[in-house]
C-alpha cells in the first residue's frame, strides 16, 4: 500500500480531505441537525473561494478568512429568508440561491472565470516560514489545516451545547415542539444556516489559498462530495455522542479523498469521478441496511440449522 500510495499522495489526500471536511461539517449542521436540504452549498463554496482569493490578492490573507465566512453568512441568511419568510421549500430555496450566486461569484472575481493568487502570501506560506526545517515545510499545510479543523470541531461542539444550539437541534427534531416552547423556529433555522454556510465559506477560502487559484466552476458537485463524507462518517460512527459524530465527518471526508486517490492511481478517467462519488454515496447509504440484512440472514440460517438438529434428534 505504501508503494501504491506514496507519502506525498497520502499527505495531499489528508490536506484536501480536511478542507472538504469543513463542507461536510456544514452539511452536518444543515442536513443532520436542522433536517434541511441546503443545495446552495456549491455556490456558497465558490463564493468563499472567490472572496478569499480577492482579499488575499489585496494582501490580507488572514482577513480573507473572515471575509469569506461573512460572505457565507450572507448566503445562508438569504437561503433562510426564502424559506422562513417567503415560504419557499428548502430544496427550491437552495437552488434559487445557488443559481443567483453564479453571477455574484463572477462579479466578485471581476467577471473573470478564474483568478490566480500565485506570488501572493497565503496563510500556508506564512505558516511555513515559521521554521526553516524542510520537514516542517513539507508538513506545515497539514499541521495548519488540522489545527483549523480541530478548532472548528470544538467550536461546533460548544455551540451545539449552548441554549441556542440546543434550540437549533430541537428545531430539526420537531419544529412544532419548538414553537410550542415559545421559540421562533424561523430564528433558529436562520442562525443554523448562517453558521453552516459560514463554515462552507471558510472551506472555500482555504481551498483558494491552498491551490492559489479560484475557478467559477470549483464548487460544482460539492454537495455530492460533502454528502459522501457525511454518510461515510455516520456509517462508521453511527448516532453516538455529538463530538464523535462531528469527528466522524472529518474521518469520512479523509476516507473519501483516499478513495479518490486510489481511483487516480488506478487511472480512472477524471470524467468518471462524478460516477465514483455517486457509487461511494450509494454504497455508504446502503451499507447499514446491507449489514442488517446479512445479520438477519445469518440468524435465519442458524434457526434453520437448530430446527433441523432438533428434528434429527427426535
Amino acid at each position: 500500500m505504501t508503494g501504491f500510495l506514496t507519502a506525498g499522495i497520502i499527505r495531499t489526500a489528508l490536506e484536501v480531505g480536511l478542507v472538504y471536511s469543513l463542507v461536510a461539517l456544514s452539511l452536518f449542521i444543515s442536513y443532520s441537525i436542522l433536517n434541511i436540504c441546503d443545495l446552495s452549498t456549491d455556490g456558497c463554496y465558490t463564493l468563499g473561494c472567490a472572496v478569499g482569493a480577492v482579499v488575499t490578492i489585496a494582501g490580507h490573507p488572514f482577513l480573507a478568512i473572515f471575509a469569506a465566512m461573512a460572505a457565507g453568512v450572507c448566503s445562508g441568511f438569504v437561503t433562510a429568508f426564502l424559506q422562513t419568510k417567503l415560504g419557499v421549500e428548502s430544496i427550491l430555496a437552495g437552488i434559487i440561491v445557488n443559481t443567483g450566486l453564479y453571477t455574484v461569484n463572477l462579479a466578485v472575481m471581476g467577471f473573470s472565470s478564474n483568478v490566480s493568487i500565485f506570488g501572493t502570501d497565503t496563510i500556508f506560506t506564512l505558516f511555513g516560514k515559521l521554521s526553516s526545517s524542510k520537514a516542517f515545510a513539507s508538513w506545515s499545510k497539514l499541521i495548519l489545516l488540522a489545527a483549523i479543523v480541530l478548532v472548528v470541531c470544538l467550536l461546533i461542539r460548544w455551540f451545539l451545547s449552548t441554549t441556542l444550539g440546543l434550540s437549533i437541534r430541537a428545531t430539526g427534531d420537531s419544529p412544532a415542539m419548538v414553537r410550542a416552547s415559545s421559540i421562533n423556529p424561523a430564528f433558529t433555522i436562520t442562525v443554523g444556516l448562517c453558521v453552516a454556510n459560514a463554515i462552507t465559506g471558510l472551506s472555500g477560502c482555504l481551498i483558494a489559498q491552498y491551490n492559489k487559484t479560484c475557478d467559477i466552476n470549483l464548487g460544482t458537485g460539492m454537495v455530492t462530495i460533502a454528502l459522501a463524507s457525511l454518510v461515510i462518517g455516520e456509517t462508521l460512527f453511527g448516532k453516538r455522542k455529538m463530538m464523535a459524530r462531528i469527528l466522524g465527518m472529518v474521518v469520512g471526508s479523509c476516507l473519501y479523498r483516499f478513495i479518490i486517490s486510489v481511483a487516480l492511481r488506478l487511472n480512472v478517467p477524471t470524467e468518471a469521478f462524478k460516477l465514483v462519488s455517486a457509487v461511494i454515496v450509494a454504497v455508504a447509504i446502503a451499507a447499514p441496511r446491507a449489514k442488517e440484512l446479512v445479520a438477519f440472514k445469518h440468524k435465519q440460517l442458524n434457526a434453520i440449522r437448530e430446527r433441523k438438529s432438533m428434528q434429527g434428534g427426535r
